[in-house]
């Protein structure tokens, strides 16, 4: 496990804004906290933060008083002097772009701990100016610490060592909170980023996707009756421009994802003779679900497939793909897709439902894709607490055809065009939902428009959140809205999509099924 120590315990070092944190708070929090938390023991110290647990190769994490500017080759004497306990690993860390004038931060203003193999990282260490390097020493016979590893980026070393990390706006509340939500007293309810690295609840979001590139796409009249997101072009066709010019801006988003962000995609592709030119908006006929999601009431991992409005779009459904997902390890497949012939019904996935994973809440814009019964069923069989219905709208006074266009939920943000929503009293509750547990980020009838609602978070290689979403929804966003959600994750991932846009209607998000 990692131990965390401000200002190494032992070395003098000025405390900035934490005073109020408590020794014994902190022990308490701890010593009440459910499994795995409890097997750590945590202190507060005047000049420091330390977290011990019973690992015998722990590493201690420590910045030092004097800033450095490179890594050296031994841990100075008075440092390594200072050292007892355990530790056979002592972590340094430094700033890597700050100016030589400027005072580095104290490693709890951006460092906390929340129990065994669990911390909370400042959001803003992921900007690319506020970057922090580790340099790792390992203990020598003599009580030393020789250079073992140099200038590893902070959050690459942490997931290195298999810690679990909330990124979170500010690491003092994040604290604290957890020192509340551990005392038997109070009704503090912890936020989901850190209820979700203490493993009290499910994880929001994933480092797997399943993605079909748009090899056989073209323009599909079916889809168009109701999505006015859609903009008339040419049909799938033998040697088609429009189908090579998505296919290569499809082609850098899966490389922003893959490359970039570290996002683990299982990629498929299309023909002709499947007639199915809207292919590469996988998430609207399955969805998957772990076990544990919607705080605990899923009981096992769960595959679901839906019923489809538009027949070229119910012959997604692939055979060869189902089976793939079905050797992944679902012990439940729920299969509602009879209701397209039976009811005439439908219900497009994580298309009409935009889920809070976490607490259990289902967000759904009813339209001729989303059947109240329906969604009512689907709530009732996965075990979800409570679902959203509402009706939206678009700019043009049309039906929302899909909900993941005007809303998005992640770990601790949440995007919606709340103006979509004409009834008042729909409107104010689903705000009130929202922002019971997440920040909430309110876009425009013309930002819905630039699919700012149709963005994703997702989980990136370093085990920390990502938001994924088209240059056009990135650019459309305000400096203040970005600023927001950079708050809760690492980096807002992009990659121009215009074509597939506006020929297909659907954006980043639409592209992305979630594999759980």
């Amino acid at each position: 496990m990692l131990s965390t120590l401000a200002g190494a315990s032992r070395i003098a070092m000025c405390q900035s804004g934490v005073a109020t944190w408590a020794a014994a708070s902190l022990g308490r929090a701890f010593s009440s906290l459910p499994e795995p938390v409890v097997h750590a023991t945590a202190a507060l110290e005047e000049n420091g933060i330390t977290l011990r647990g019973g690992h015998e190769d722990e590493t201690l994490l420590i910045s030092l008083p004097q800033r450095p500017f490179a890594a050296t080759a031994a841990l100075p004497e008075e440092v390594a002097k200072s050292i007892a306990g355990s530790a056979k690993r002592v972590a340094v860390i430094r700033p890597a772009f700050l100016p030589f004038d400027e005072a580095q931060p104290l490693l709890n203003e951006v460092l906390a701990p929340l129990g065994t193999s669990a911390v909370a990282l400042a959001a803003h260490t992921q900007q690319p100016a506020q970057r922090l390097l580790v340099d790792e020493y390992t203990r020598g016979s003599g009580g030393s610490f020789a250079l073992q590893t140099p200038a590893t980026e902070l959050a690459t070393y942490l997931n290195g060592k298999s810690m679990r990390v909330a990124l979170v706006p500010d690491v003092a509340q994040a604290f604290a909170a957890a020192a509340a939500a551990g005392r038997p007293e109070t009704k503090t309810t912890l936020p989901n980023s850190l209820a979700g690295v203490t493993k009290l609840r499910s994880m929001q979001s994933t480092n797997n996707v399943l993605m079909v590139a748009p090899t056989a796409f073209g323009f599909n009249e079916q889809a168009a009756q109701d999505n006015s997101f859609m903009h008339a072009a040419d049909k799938p066709q033998e040697s088609s421009s429009l189908t090579a010019k998505v296919c290569a801006e499809f082609a850098e988003l899966h490389r922003q994802l893959t490359d970039v962000a570290g996002v683990n995609v299982k990629l498929f592709q299309h023909h002709l003779r499947h007639g199915t030119p809207d292919a590469v908006f996988p998430n609207n006929w399955f969805s998957t679900h772990a076990a544990g999601e919607a705080a605990g009431s899923v009981s096992r991992p769960t595959l679901v497939l839906y019923p489809m409005k538009c027949p070229n779009r119910a012959a997604e459904r692939r055979p060869e793909i189902i089976q793939v997902l079905r050797q992944a390890g679902y012990e439940r497949v729920l299969d509602m897709s009879g209701h397209e012939k039976r009811d005439k019904a439908y219900f497009e996935g994580t298309g009409v439902l935009v889920l809070d994973r976490v607490n259990g809440v289902a967000y759904v814009a009813l339209s001729e894709r989303a059947d109240r019964k329906l969604a009512e069923a689907w709530v009732h069989s996965l075990g979800y607490k409570e679902l959203v219905a509402f009706s939206s709208s678009d700019g043009r006074g049309k039906p929302v055809y899909h909900t993941n266009v005007m809303m998005a939920i992640g770990t601790d943000v949440a995007v919606v065009c709340a103006d979509s929503v004409t009834d008042p009293k729909e409107r104010q509750h689903l705000l009130s939902k929202l922002s019971q547990s997440h920040e909430v980020v309110q876009i425009s009838s013309a930002q819905m428009d630039a699919l700012c609602g149709n963005v994703l978070e997702l989980q990136g290689g370093k085990g920390l959140p990502v938001m994924a979403m088209s240059s056009q929804a990135y650019h459309a966003f305000t400096p203040q809205q970005r600023a927001v959600l950079r708050r809760h994750v690492a980096e807002l991932v992009h990659a121009p999509i215009d074509t597939l846009e506006k020929v297909g209607g659907g954006g980043v998000r639409c592209a992305l099924a979630e594999l759980f």
